[in-house]
């Protein structure tokens, strides 16, 4: 089955994975808006579960475990909001199995979360362009962080390997990710 294909499957799992920067939280909000049908899917960010900046492994091993993992057997899954503002875990957030989830973020797709998705995508651009915009968006939130951020990106890309386990890998430059939404979805209601 191909991505464009799985897309609207009651109960499915899209992964989007991508270094910052790279345009997936735009990307995941606009595959949301355009989903067909007339239940619209649960967008978990992995930026809510991140337990702080150096929570990136922590946070992909716990929605594998506490998410995917129970979905993939029929149960409801769930994850941990991180309070960015007290440094605490926070409450808890369920997502039934017969709900479709779009996970995004940095992490979202390993070697243990891949073959409990239905879609995978990987985002990318240019450093030079993804690093313009993670420090624009974020208003000088993320430029102490980078650098930090930057290195478990790298090692978690180097240890999972997650745009080879991608079935659709975009290099979002210049609006090609809006590109393949509107594409994919032509036609579609």
């Amino acid at each position: 089955m191909s991505a464009v294909e799985a897309i609207g499957r009651a109960g499915a799992v899209v992964l989007i994975d991508g270094p910052s920067g790279a345009g997936k939280s735009t990307f995941a909000t606009r595959l949301v808006a355009h989903w067909p049908g007339h239940e619209r899917p649960v967008l978990v960010r992995m930026d809510d579960i991140y337990p702080g900046w150096s929570g990136l492994d922590a946070a992909s091993a716990r929605v594998h475990e506490d998410l995917l993992a129970p979905r993939a057997s029929g149960a409801a899954g769930r994850w941990r909001r991180h309070d960015w503002v007290t440094g605490r875990a926070a409450e808890w957030h369920t997502v039934p199995a017969d709900v479709t989830l779009v996970l995004e973020g940095c992490g979202a797709l390993s070697r243990d979360t891949a073959p409990l998705a239905d879609v995978r995508f990987w985002i990318d651009a240019p450093v030079d362009v993804r690093k313009r915009r993670a420090l624009e968006r974020d208003d000088g939130a993320f430029d102490a962080h980078w650098d930090m951020w930057a290195d478990q990106v790298a090692d978690f890309e180097r240890r999972e390997d997650p745009r080879s386990l991608a079935d659709v890998v975009i290099v979002n430059t210049d609006g090609e990710a809006a590109a393949w939404i509107a594409k994919a979805f032509h036609g579609r209601h």
